[in-house]
């Protein structure tokens, strides 16, 4: 018989509990020996390890990621849904509206936090089993040469913490049992409050804190990871009243399921009884009155997949506007307990001395919503049903959008293009500056003179943690936790602050998201589009289509058509070589290579799980 062996190792008195963090939390290296060490006590000298600490006055980081949120969305960029929050930050501080993601969530999040592009830290895709690959590029795991602002903050005296969505530890290593150099913990946060995953129900969420899954307790996430960061901040002043921190606060609205209790939904009933075409309207004349775009600005044609709202007859459309309603109440709610945050803040006098940067989307509106909107069916379940069939359950269950039962809540296709006013496209569309344009709101009371300003120079998420560095005056480490770090890949956008002529210093940057691609240089701009007509993922029966074939290039001069709407691909085709010329020259260094597109990821060996 075989008999189990189960050693256990007590530490009594030990200060070490499981709530305080593991081994993996502790990123600053052992200071060297000073001292000397002769044969006895009177021959030496003693050496004692000093505390790191910040530089006096060094401003408190607050870095705000939003999802799925669209361009034309929120009232700040001249949308109708009311974000106060994100109003007063702007026009306190600056919008920089000529700002980039990467198009779908974990690559923004993983370019975001280390500073350098997808590819590079092997996020081209996701974490997930299903949809990573064993390449450089795609396995979903940031090597540790590529350390994040977190660890590089805390080496440098500042407390870390995060809450809300990560999207980039591998499923694989998702359960308590570890490893956890890939948890937020593992990456530079001393505490960590969310889910691990790409998306989770508000009410019912994957929840985790630190190092743990952990039981949620009913209440909306939203108002449990604000009050936990509120929470993480008030013990750390209070054990170290003044010690810098740095706040990553990502919730996981507006991605869906949009579900919103009825008082912030019911704030939006009858505002969308309009449709999408009169949104797209009113916003893109809001823009331009606001100065976020052009005067001579042109709206891009509706979709032709997508139908003309007085077409639609009056069941849908009294279905679609209420999908709007809930997104919208959605959307005030986020911005609402952001506004939480910001006034603790204030009320406890760190305002001041925070440096606030909101990103208004990790990439465009959704898409998955498909032409008819999602409530409680399945991811999948869908492919068996027709058009038909689907509006007919979704009217059925109407009554269930928003509420803890909408499992898979999300708006119908038109509102997507309509949230992303005044671009083209949508999320995972790396061609587009609808699926890549997100606006970015620097605030910084001590700091940020040309306050309620717009700026228009070409920025990426990889440019905030330089920035952030810059701005602190913290140098990019060497080395961290013993190994040689790799360069950061962003450009400081701190030369822009008080010049808002100053030439853009992010000249060039790539994209490529599953086929889907687009290279930019200095106002210039090449994309190839990947299965354009092939809009509603979940509702086609016979899978993505196979044998693919690159379709044709176009060239955009986002300098005089920032919304790309004149294609220039035949009337300069040498600069159109050019950029594609540069686009894989781009490919092969940061380890785009092998292209893996849709149709790889759905009918290949990638697709295991999904």
């Amino acid at each position: 018989m075989k008999r189990r062996i189960i050693t256990a190792w007590i530490l009594l008195g030990s200060a070490f509990s499981y709530s305080e963090g593991y081994s993996q939390n502790i990123t600053q290296q052992q200071q060297a020996f000073q001292g000397i060490i002769g044969r006895t006590l009177a021959d030496s000298k003693e050496s004692w390890t000093k505390p790191v600490k910040a530089p006096a006055g060094s401003p408190n980081v607050l870095w705000i990621l939003l999802d799925d949120v669209g361009f034309g969305a929120t009232s700040t960029l001249g949308g109708v849904i009311n974000t106060p929050t994100f109003d007063s930050l702007a026009h306190q501080g600056l919008t920089y509206t000529n700002f980039h993601t990467t198009a779908i969530c974990a690559p923004t999040r993983s370019a975001l936090l280390t500073g350098r592009n997808s590819h590079s830290v092997h996020m081209g895709g996701f974490a997930h089993v299903a949809m990573s690959a064993g390449f450089p590029g795609y396995d979903g795991r940031i090597p540790s040469d590529k350390g994040t602002v977190a660890e590089i903050l805390r080496e440098n005296g500042y407390n870390t913490f995060a809450v809300g969505k990560y999207g980039l530890t591998p499923d694989e290593d998702a359960t308590d049992a570890g490893p956890f150099d890939r948890w937020p913990t593992g990456k530079g946060f001393d505490h960590f409050f969310g889910f691990l995953g790409s998306a989770t129900d508000q009410y019912k969420p994957d929840l985790v804190e630190d190092n743990a899954h952990v039981q949620p307790d009913g209440r909306h996430l939203n108002e449990q990871i604000t009050d936990r960061a509120i929470s993480f901040i008030e013990r750390q002043q209070k054990a170290n009243s003044g010690k810098p921190f740095f706040l990553y606060y990502a919730p996981g609205a507006t991605h869906s399921p949009h579900q919103v209790a009825t008082e912030w939904s019911d704030l939006y009933k009858g505002k969308f009884d309009k449709g999408w075409d009169v949104f797209r309207d009113e916003v893109f004349k809001r823009q331009k009155q606001l100065g976020i775009i052009p005067a001579n600005a042109v709206l891009p044609a509706r979709n032709s997949n997508i139908k003309a709202w007085n077409k639609l007859p009056e069941a849908e459309r009294k279905l679609y506007a209420r999908f709007m309603e809930i997104y919208a109440g959605y959307l005030s709610y986020t911005d609402h307990e952001v506004g939480r945050v910001i006034n603790y803040l204030k009320a406890s006098k760190q305002l001041e001395n925070t440096l606030v940067f909101v990103i208004i989307g990790d990439n465009g509106a959704s898409k998955e919503g498909t032409f008819s909107g999602t409530i409680d069916l399945p991811r999948g379940a869908t492919n068996k049903l027709s058009q038909q069939e689907i509006i007919k359950h979704n009217l059925e269950a109407s009554g269930e959008i928003g509420t803890p039962k909408s499992i898979q809540g999300n708006y119908p296709l038109g509102w997507a293009q309509a949230l992303n006013t005044p671009f083209k496209q949508w999320k995972q569309d790396a061609n587009s500056e609808g699926g890549t344009r997100n606006p970015l709101i620097v605030f910084y009371p001590k700091g940020i003179k040309d306050k309620g300003s717009i700026r228009t120079q070409y920025g990426h998420v990889i440019d905030l943690l330089p920035t952030t560095l810059e701005y602190t005056g913290i140098k990019a480490p060497e080395y961290i936790r013993g190994i040689k770090q790799d360069s950061i890949q962003g450009t400081s956008l701190v030369y822009s602050f008080a010049d808002a002529k100053a030439a853009s210093q992010h000249r060039i940057q790539h994209y490529y998201i599953f086929g889907a691609r687009s290279i930019y240089k200095d106002g210039w701009k090449a994309a190839l589009s990947y299965h354009p007509d092939l809009l509603d993922l979940s509702n086609n029966k016979e899978g993505l289509p196979k044998n693919y074939v690159e379709n044709v290039w176009e060239l955009y001069n986002l300098n005089e058509d920032f919304n790309e709407r004149i294609d220039l691909a035949k009337k300069n085709p040498a600069k159109l070589e050019e950029l594609k010329a540069l686009f894989e020259v781009q490919a092969k260094k940061f380890n785009l290579y092998p292209y893996i597109t849709w149709d790889d990821v759905y009918n290949t060996r990638i697709h295991k799980n999904y």
